[in-house]
């Protein structure tokens, strides 16, 4: 444990060092596209996340769980799968974020690729911490970047406005995580997760304190998350920031918070699971009530994709709450794979969705009122495809990656035998239908209204050629689903030994 294990923490040590290179080679770099600095930041990213993937598949530590810089900082499979998709978010980001940004001045420094460097450090420190403080110096390094990504458009007032809003609930919903955190050290007297796990399955500690703090922890994650009744900042950032911006916050960050959820709650206060979980089930069932009957009524497309956010993410939190069922813990690892398939294919198609938002965009033009997309198929047959893609996977309507994501959830619920969870997927089907509504009404509009707009879609050929590999990585995931459902079961086995 007293070891610093310097090789599980290379592709951080990686990231850092590559960051702060190119934050000093930007000072040098004068073209108004930043070439030299996006090529740079796009390299970085692309040996971080082979680096991950080479840790996942057990090259560097034989893809068990290494703790490192004294037990603070874990390596283990889940965690570096995790780290590999939010490198990949934060890389397929950038490619799609370069013209729009550069076509709203958002380019006269560098900070818009420094910061998403450092935002993902932050996202890699938070899916890796072992100890409460490690977690939220990753939380604040990540929040921070954002903060300051959201207000990058300066003479923006919607893009300022949207900053704070952010600030303010963000550092509300930190003070609720970390005063959720002390009381749980107050309880044990340590801030190790590990020890944490010990000290509660002992039974010797207050039980009241305990599940107060456990109340803060939940309330800080579900802020984190989105999920309601914590998501009044949700509609609000998403419409105002820039859609570069929106897209940083719907990727990386949320595989990061789901990340801390399991490293608290399961890996943590497993032994409070009964406690936890009713809370959760409370969350889910909330935010795909509000989620889902919000975004009907909305018009903005981004506001809309904000609203969807809330229901998916109460759909991934149902995962979560059939781990313990009756006091064992028999469909554990069924349980958490189902949410962490679910997460996954959740930014990938997220990727996507906002993605083609920022290609239809132009000098002086945010393509983000549903309206916006009328007559899409007349303008570009395959954009809008992969568009309807993304929305039937968001829909969850086969043969695309979200119907396999939510079959899994609820076969995990249904597995369990018991007649709550079986309701609770009940429920969820029955919301599900209803947000079928919103998705399939903007691919309505593609498809069967007449374009007002027929300007030429202006994209670089990166972009064009990501945008078509992330549209048919969400079709080919959906008709073999097996391979990336078994990288998450093998994960989450191979993390906790279920």
């Amino acid at each position: 444990m007293n070891t610093m294990n310097w090789i599980a923490i290379y592709p951080e040590v990686v990231l850092l060092v590559l960051a702060c290179a190119i934050l000093v080679i930007d000072l040098f770099v004068t073209h108004p596209m930043r070439t030299l600095t996006y090529v740079l930041t796009l390299a970085t990213l692309a040996v971080v996340a082979a680096m991950q993937m080479a840790y996942f598949m057990g090259y560097y530590v034989g893809g068990e769980t290494v703790r490192a810089m004294q037990g603070m900082f874990v390596n283990d499979p889940l965690g570096n799968l995790l780290k590999f998709f939010a490198t990949l978010s934060v890389f397929v980001t950038l490619v799609y974020a370069r013209l729009y940004a550069s076509q709203r001045d958002m380019l006269r420094g560098g900070e818009l690729f420094t910061l998403s460097l450092f935002s993902l450090l932050g996202v890699l420190v938070m899916i890796s911490g072992s100890n409460f403080l490690v977690i939220y110096l990753g939380l604040e390094l990540m929040s921070l970047s954002l903060y300051a990504l959201v207000a990058l458009r300066r003479d923006d007032l919607v893009a300022t406005e949207a900053a704070m809003k952010y600030f303010v609930l963000g550092a509300l919903a930190s003070g609720f995580l970390l005063y959720g955190l002390s009381m749980m050290y107050g309880a044990t007297g340590s801030l190790d997760i590990n020890e944490v796990f010990r000290a509660i399955a002992s039974g010797e500690i207050n039980q009241q304190v305990l599940v107060f703090g456990v109340v803060f922890v939940v309330a800080g994650l579900a802020f984190k998350l989105g999920a309601a009744p914590f998501h009044m900042w949700v509609p609000d950032v998403y419409q105002g920031a820039p859609t570069a911006a929106t897209l940083l916050i719907a990727g990386a960050p949320k595989l990061a918070a789901f990340a801390i959820t399991i490293r608290l709650l399961v890996e943590g206060m497993l032994s409070l699971a009964v406690d936890w979980q009713q809370m959760l089930m409370v969350l889910s069932v909330a935010s795909l009530v509000v989620g889902n009957l919000a975004a009907i009524a909305q018009t903005n497309l981004k506001r809309m994709l904000a609203y969807s956010t809330i229901a998916q993410m109460g759909f991934m939190l149902l995962g979560l709450t059939s781990g313990v069922v009756n006091g064992n813990t028999l469909s554990a690892a069924n349980s958490y794979s189902s949410a962490l398939f679910y997460v996954v294919t959740y930014v990938v198609t997220t990727l996507g969705s906002f993605g083609l938002i920022m290609l239809l965009s132009r000098q002086g033009f945010e393509a983000e009122e549903i309206s916006d997309l009328k007559g899409l198929n007349q303008r570009s047959p395959w954009y809008a495809a992969v568009m309807a893609i993304f929305m039937f996977s968001l829909a969850g309507i086969p043969p695309t990656v979200g119907f396999y994501a939510k079959l899994a959830v609820l076969q995990a619920l249904v597995s369990t035998n018991v007649g709550l969870y079986i309701w609770l997927a009940v429920f969820a089907v029955l919301l599900s239908l209803v947000g079928a509504f919103y998705y399939l009404r903007v691919v309505k509009v593609m498809y069967f209204d007449e374009a007002e707009d027929r300007s030429p879609i202006v994209a670089s050929t990166e972009a064009r050629a990501v945008l078509s590999a992330n549209g048919l990585a969400v079709l080919v995931l959906g008709i073999l689903p097996g391979g990336l459902m078994a990288l998450c079961a093998q994960a989450i086995v191979r993390a906790f030994s279920i």
